[in-house]
């Protein structure tokens, strides 16, 4: 791929981490800096997580992330719902990620047993950031990588052994999900979830391969699992969703979290959902990005393959908005357009997008009487925040052309 006529709305960050001349990637230097501590090959701390890397797959890295020293609160090293809900910058997440030290070693994704394979799944079970003791091969570098995908990651090495030397707390629904082999992983993300788990949580078992059939169950890299549980809870809560009216006024909510800003347009037919991305850059890399965008659709029978244009971003929001309907009892059609400002200096992960969502949502809606006049206050909106024309977005808008097809149908019939 010729990187240099690649546009950022098509990378979505990733390929600009080795692009000198990337603007994100650029930004990201003002983050690298060298620490002592982290020439130590000794590490005696906490792990909130455990990460399961996707290259040479199926043999792929597995990693105990942990701070190389006791910190205070090492949950807050891998919390986006706590980051996001006490409105942390980019600066605070990339220096909690950065100080995170990947302890990494090769497993097949089949493997069933091992002491380090055994190690990881402890940490993910954990209600609370597991005690380890590591022992690396050789000291780190450090370095910090970004993804759009998943969280910054810090430094790595490579894992001569580990220890959890405490009995880490694991909740009793913890317990029964993983203990029953004979469950769908389908069934024990949403059992989790109504628990009161957070995706966060869930994923991490779900990568470490403690949920599901028994024969089912393998290492799935943390960026699949991410997807794969924002999946599996959005369409349970669209199956909800569907059982519901579709009386909802007309409604836009609008918000934003570290420079993702989403409007939100509820219309009062059937579930549907379609994802806009726009990027509304400014300074000199304002790259012509006149009339480009990323966009995936559904309808009320859902899809049938992967959303290859938004990616993961399409899940995480939909997840949002179809929680927030089931919370609500209501049915609704979704137009979702987002705007990528300056403000999001470095990509951060997927679940950006999904808490930036359920921040829009969280605000008052503007209700309208038609979908006419909300389509024109969106346009204007826009308008007036970015100086962005919306109108090519909503002339291909797959839902507004699907429901303007409904309706002559209904009104014929």
């Amino acid at each position: 791929m010729n990187i240099s006529r690649i546009s950022c709305i098509e990378c979505k960050g990733r390929y600009c981490n080795n692009y000198q001349d990337c603007p994100i990637y650029s930004k990201t230097k003002v983050f690298l800096k060298s620490s002592d501590i982290l020439k130590k090959t000794e590490i005696t701390g906490q792990s909130p997580a455990p990460f399961v890397g996707h290259y040479g797959y199926p043999h792929v890295n597995v990693g105990i992330l942990a701070p190389p020293e006791k910190v205070k609160n090492p949950e807050l090293y891998d919390a986006p719902n706590t980051w996001a809900k006490d409105n942390y910058g980019i600066p605070q997440i990339v220096a909690y990620r950065s100080s995170l030290v990947n302890s990494r070693f090769v497993s097949s994704v089949k493997d069933k047993s091992g002491k380090l394979l055994e190690i990881s799944r402890e940490v993910a079970m954990a209600s609370r950031p597991a005690d380890v003791e590591i022992h690396l091969q050789k000291a780190p570098m450090m370095r910090i990588s970004f993804d759009v995908e998943t969280a910054p990651m810090g430094p790595s090495a490579r894992l001569k052994s580990a220890a959890i030397t405490s009995n880490p707390k694991v909740s009793s629904a913890v317990e029964k999900a993983v203990s029953d082999t004979d469950w769908k992983a389908q069934g024990a993300v949403v059992y989790l979830h109504e628990k009161g788990f957070d995706e966060n949580f869930i994923m991490r078992l779900f990568s470490v391969g403690t949920l599901g059939i028994e024969q089912n169950r393998k290492l799935v890299p943390t960026r699949w699992s991410i997807t794969a549980t924002d999946d599996i809870l959005g369409k349970d809560a669209i199956n909800q969703v569907k059982s519901f009216s579709n009386n909802l006024s007309y409604s836009a909510y609008f918000g934003n979290y570290l420079g993702n800003y989403y409007l939100v347009l509820f219309f009062p037919e059937p579930w549907s959902y379609e994802l806009f991305e726009n990027y509304v850059p400014s300074g000199r890399w304002a790259e012509n990005v006149s009339g480009k965008y990323s966009t995936d659709y559904e309808n009320v029978n859902g899809r049938k393959d992967y959303a290859e244009s938004t990616a993961g971003g399409y899940y995480t929001v939909r997840l949002a908005i179809s929680e927030y309907l089931a919370s609500i009892k209501r049915q609704a059609s979704c137009l979702v357009l987002r705007f990528i400002t300056d403000e999001y200096a470095v990509p951060l992960g997927v679940w950006v997008t999904r808490e930036a969502t359920r921040k829009a949502l969280q605000n008052k809606p503007v209700e309208f009487s038609s979908k006419e006049l909300m389509l024109q206050y969106a346009s204007m909106k826009i308008k007036k925040q970015f100086n962005f024309d919306i109108s090519h977005l909503l002339r291909n808008s797959i839902l507004l052309r699907e429901m303007k097809t409904q309706a002559k149908l209904s009104r014929f019939l």
